[in-house]
């Protein structure tokens, strides 16, 4: 979610640093190699500024030995996989060749403490939080053979020539592609904490909470709440009540690497009373089954996306008992863009076509950035979609879910295409929602300059991996830079956005709802979102999301126990990891998923009165 590459000094610190990774301890490793020394800032400062041919020694300081080599692979993929690769800028920096542009002191010393290599006035350290505008923690904690292990892995890639960009073919890269800036609203978001979820890490993120849902239907409302470390917890007061452990169910389950791996989502089927049946996603290791989506062997697996049908004996329990049925897997290439979304529409009505019909959101998995975008670039596949299946049907390949005979490409003569895809063209669809008027809203996280909101038409293809947001991709080259649409763009049938920003104002979207409480007047029909990173909230008229054009953006400014302030600032510059939810009578949450706090939305002052 933040995004880019830069020096190494950039790249490896950044590499853990500005991309919000945070390796864990693994059991270290004996070598002969030398340990990261450990620098004054004035020392770091002198470091940085050698010149490349200075920075290794002609005896390397990185180990060859392939049992650190190999140490050093599984800290990369578990921890920093998820926001690098050595191939692209993505999440961050490309780390291809960072080993050639600065010393192996300095990256040692920046990875064990970043923050005072920045405070130090290091100018490398500088431009990386100019650029990702956020602190990696330090990491006292790893050991000496854990960095050196970690150093050395990435100093096995070394930088290849870039792929060729032809400025005949695309023209000049757009350097500010929405150079209009955001502007402040005159409203005033007026939130009240009430409650902070129980952490469930020492370190942050402490409490990863990621969706909540109202469960309607029954004798009351009930409130929800999901943790992605495997819990779905009941909201009833000020505590939060274990409803159910997925760790107790599925013992392959597994939350690592983090940043939105482990409990993707959860949704209730609409007869949730009658039949006890609700849906999850989760993920586990790879090769832990065969998948039902898979691509070609030469693709290394790193993990694999399930989707899962529970029942509960009693529906009006308090805690889960009852029974799970697979319904598909799915592989993944990476850590990131997995199957995050699942969700019913809520306006369906008993009778209506729509009615019981499970959406699920299905990222590329990382496959644009890692140069397997032929995977992500078809109806074909199921990577970059948004499905939609009958949970009680049986007519799909694996015979575990049915293909609604209406989705768009259900009835097509091609063999190969997925009856499963109802829209395609995203990178990660992350949130879907309805508005009370019918429009489907897909938010979609963006790469290096767009993030985007969607209206979900049937059959659509929305560009992804060849346009981001109203742009030209070129998804064979960089991928760190947009372009202006080709004149010929009506050919290729494309849907876009109907409101986007770029990374002048946020790093990653954070889907919301249109507002319809009718306790705050002001609010109602504003679609409210924000930034994941920085924690900003925007909203956009639903009124004005049509295709075809780009609804203006505004944002709003927040008070929180009286005090005018921002989520940035009460996470002390921190990533806030900004979400939205829904409780009881369509109210309005925003909680922080860093440090688990829950805000409910209890009023909206206008600046006239203020």
């Amino acid at each position: 979610m933040g995004k880019h590459l830069y020096l190494f000094v950039l790249t490896c610190l950044q590499l853990l640093f500005l991309a919000g990774c945070s390796p864990k301890q693994t059991p270290t490793v004996t070598n002969s190699d030398p340990a990261p020394s450990t620098l004054s800032g004035a020392e770091q400062s002198k470091v940085a500024g050698q010149k490349p041919t200075d920075s290794v020694p002609a005896t390397s300081p990185y180990a060859s030995n392939p049992q650190v080599i190999s140490q050093g692979e599984a800290l990369f993929q578990n921890n920093c996989a998820t926001c690098h690769n050595f191939k692209q800028k993505g999440i961050g920096p490309n780390l291809a060749g960072v080993t050639a542009e600065v010393s192996h002191a300095w990256i040692t010393s920046f990875i064990r403490n970043a923050p005072a290599v920045i405070a130090s006035g290091d100018v490398r350290g500088k431009r990386l939080f100019a650029e990702f505008n956020q602190y990696m923690p330090p990491f006292t904690g790893l050991s000496n053979a854990d960095i050196q292990a970690l150093v050395s892995f990435i100093n096995t890639h070394k930088k290849t020539a870039p792929p060729n960009v032809s400025s005949a073919q695309f023209g000049e890269a757009i350097k500010d592609p929405i150079p209009t800036k955001i502007p402040k609203s005159n409203l005033k978001l007026i939130l009240d904490e009430v409650l902070t979820a129980p952490a469930t890490a020492q370190k942050i993120p402490l409490a990863r909470i990621n969706k909540m849902r109202v469960l309607t239907g029954g004798k009351k409302d009930r409130h929800f709440i999901q943790e992605l470390r495997g819990l779905i917890y009941e909201i009833e007061g000020k505590k939060l009540n274990v409803f159910m452990d997925i760790t107790k169910e599925r013992p392959g389950f597994i939350p690592q690497p983090g940043l939105a791996t482990g409990f993707g989502s959860f949704a209730f089927h609409p007869e949730f009373y009658k039949n006890g049946l609700f849906y999850t996603t989760h993920t586990e290791k790879a090769q832990a089954a065969p998948a039902d989506f898979a691509f070609a062997d030469s693709i290394k697996v790193t993990l694999q996306w399930v989707l899962t049908e529970w029942k509960m004996k009693d529906p009006y329990a308090a805690t889960f008992a009852g029974t799970g049925r697979e319904m598909l897997r799915v592989n993944m290439m990476t850590q990131v863009h997995g199957v995050q979304e699942i969700t019913f529409n809520p306006l369906a009505k008993p009778g209506s076509p729509d009615y019981g019909l499970l959406y699920i959101g299905v990222g590329d998995g990382g496959s644009a950035e890692g140069g397997a975008y032929f995977i992500c670039n078809s109806n074909k596949t199921i990577w970059s979609s948004v499905l939609r299946i009958d949970p009680k049907g049986r007519n799909s390949q694996n015979k575990k879910y049915g293909i609604p005979a209406q989705n768009p490409f259900a009835q097509d003569n091609d063999s190969q295409t997925l009856g499963e895809v109802y829209v395609r063209g995203f990178r990660n669809p992350n949130r879907i929602t309805w508005s009370p008027d019918g429009k489907m809203l897909i938010s979609d996280i963006g790469l290096n300059n767009m993030e985007e909101l969607n209206l979900g038409q049937a059959g659509a293809d929305y560009g992804w991996p060849a346009r981001e947001g109203t742009f030209l991709l070129d998804y064979r080259g960089k991928m760190d830079r947009v372009y202006a649409l080709p004149p010929d763009d009506n050919k290729f049938n494309y849907t876009y956005p109907v409101a986007q920003f770029d990374h002048d104002e946020g790093n990653a979207f954070s889907g919301g709802f249109v507002y319809t409480n009718p306790n705050i007047p002001v609010l109602k029909g504003k679609y409210i979102f924000g930034d994941i990173v920085s924690g900003r909230v925007f909203f956009v008229e639903n009124s004005q999301l049509k295709l075809g054009q780009q609804a203006p953006i505004q944002e709003m400014d927040l008070q929180i126990a009286g005090k005018r302030t921002t989520l940035k600032e009460i996470m002390g510059g921190k990533k806030t990891d900004l979400r939205f939810g829904l409780g009881p009578k369509q109210e309005l949450y925003i909680f922080t998923k860093s440090d688990g706090r829950i805000y409910k939305v209890t009023g909206c002052s206008t600046k006239e009165e203020i």
